[in-house]
């Protein structure tokens, strides 16, 4: 650790070592990151038209200028509804290329009628802030540009530039990261707030281990359309569109993708088995040894959290048919969403359910907007031994080992560029604690203290020539 991070951990950090707590003791720093996250949170920055992401941009302008960086160096570009903004922190060397720190200010829509809680107001309660992105991802950018400004204030001088690019439709088109990774395409690397993450115990809140990601699934929307002339629902006929199309989602709904590992599934499977229940665990190492192995497949496809990394997954997410209450359905269509393993592309998809569903009169067509195949980012970069340290300022002796994010994100646009982009999140939370575009999303306040240390390590630790 250098001096100035040793120096600037001892300022912010008052009560010694991070420790995971119900209701933590927090710091001014950790106050303000609370309050800059709730402030965000009541901001509906959700697409369409009273979307406020750039009153968000505008919340964390005001913060960064606030903290002493110069208004000169943050801008807010407006794109169709939504926005972006970007802090450049200029470097010592302007000829070193700029570490960019990645996130996104945009949430996924919220229904209130269907939340315990209002979701745009943020609430504190039984050591959690409660609300719609509080853990996707606005505590995140709270925690980040608090430690931001927590440098600068404490005299920190990075040796290259330091670039925070905050995207604003990261959760619908994407068109935004996609323009920040061309203006960034001199990047050094990526740090993708929006992966990884720190993972507890869930009986003693005690840290368990900590992923870092280096590749992502391809995101995609198939269209299944079933056209039909219709009728009166009086006379129903052998063929109704509503049933073809019900039959080909039952055939989709059965079909397994075959299982497959890369290095980075291979090396969490392997990790994340000692802390894992016997006959989880049992699986996940067969299956790191022998991804053919039926037994352990079905067992790791019955765990949501570890479905999603073993192989493609295509679900049915909308449905739509019929266009009156008494007339047979003159068209039927649904949207399969598909997070694609690492190496196949989405025709490979369209291939192979064609196939499953084998009915010529089901269509699929690719609604893909925003999305672009991507290979992992090189495992053999001084990130892994930065993120291990940072992991471990956090909570020490962590262990610290790399994933596959089965979600997209902006990483994708870098990547596709040929930047190294590695997911780190400063969150540290409970799986059960996990309700990320869900209902009462939430995150423990107890990660407000070890997400401060995890970034003021590993920001300066990665601007280093």
């Amino acid at each position: 650790m250098t001096m100035f991070r040793r120096a600037a951990l001892l300022l912010l950090l008052a009560t010694g070592t991070a420790q995971a707590e119900p209701l933590p003791a927090l710091t001014r720093e950790g106050l303000q990151a609370l309050t800059l996250a709730e402030s965000s949170i009541s901001l509906r920055s959700v697409a369409g038209a009273q979307n406020e992401t750039v009153s968000v941009a505008e919340l964390y302008r005001k913060a960064l200028v606030s903290g002493g960086f110069p208004e000169s160096a943050i801008t807010i570009t407006r794109q169709d509804d939504t926005a972006f903004l970007v802090l450049r922190w200029r470097g010592q060397d302007a000829s070193l290329k700029p570490l960019v720190i990645s996130g996104h200010m945009d949430v996924v829509a919220a229904n209130a009628t269907d939340w315990t809680r209002d979701p745009f107001t943020p609430v504190v309660e039984d050591g959690y802030l409660f609300g719609r992105g509080s853990t996707d991802m606005k505590m995140s950018n709270a925690l980040a540009i608090t430690a931001l400004i927590h440098l600068r204030q404490h005299d920190y001088k990075p040796e290259r530039d330091i670039v925070l690019a905050l995207s604003g439709d990261e959760e619908t088109s994407m068109k935004t990261g996609q323009i920040l990774a061309k203006m960034f395409s001199n990047a050094s690397q990526v740090l993708n707030l929006d992966a990884g993450g720190g993972t507890l115990d869930e009986e003693t809140g005690r840290p368990l281990y900590y992923t870092w990601s280096g590749a992502e699934k391809t995101y995609a929307d198939l269209s299944l359309d079933v056209a039909d002339p219709g009728g009166h629902s009086s006379e129903p006929r052998a063929r109704n569109a509503i049933d073809v199309l019900a039959a080909a989602l039952l055939k989709v709904q059965a079909h397994s993708f075959r299982p497959e590992l890369n290095a980075l599934t291979r090396s969490y499977f392997m990790n994340a088995a000692r802390f894992s229940p016997p006959k989880l665990a049992a699986a996940m190492r067969i299956f790191a040894a022998s991804p053919d192995n039926a037994k352990a497949v079905a067992i790791l496809r019955a765990d949501p959290a570890l479905v999603g990394s073993i192989g493609t997954t295509c679900v049915v997410t909308m449905v739509h048919g019929g266009h009156a209450p008494n007339a047979l359905p003159q068209r039927a269509q649904a949207n399969i969403n598909c997070r694609i393993f690492p190496g196949h592309s989405r025709y490979d998809m369209i291939r192979e359910l064609t196939a499953v569903i084998d009915d010529p009169s089901v269509h699929i067509a690719d609604q893909t907007a925003g999305s672009v195949e991507t290979q992992p980012s090189p495992l053999d970069t001084p990130f892994s031994a930065a993120v291990a340290r940072a992991a471990h300022e956090a909570y020490p002796d962590v262990p610290v080992f790399p994933s596959m994010s089965s979600g997209a994100s902006d990483s994708m646009w870098f990547r596709a560029l040929n930047i190294p982009s590695y997911g780190a999140s400063p969150i540290f939370m409970k799986s059960s604690d996990d309700f990320s575009h869900g209902l009462n999303e939430r995150v423990p306040l107890s990660t407000i203290t070890p997400g401060l240390h995890f970034l003021l390590s590993l920001i300066p630790d990665l601007a280093r020539k």
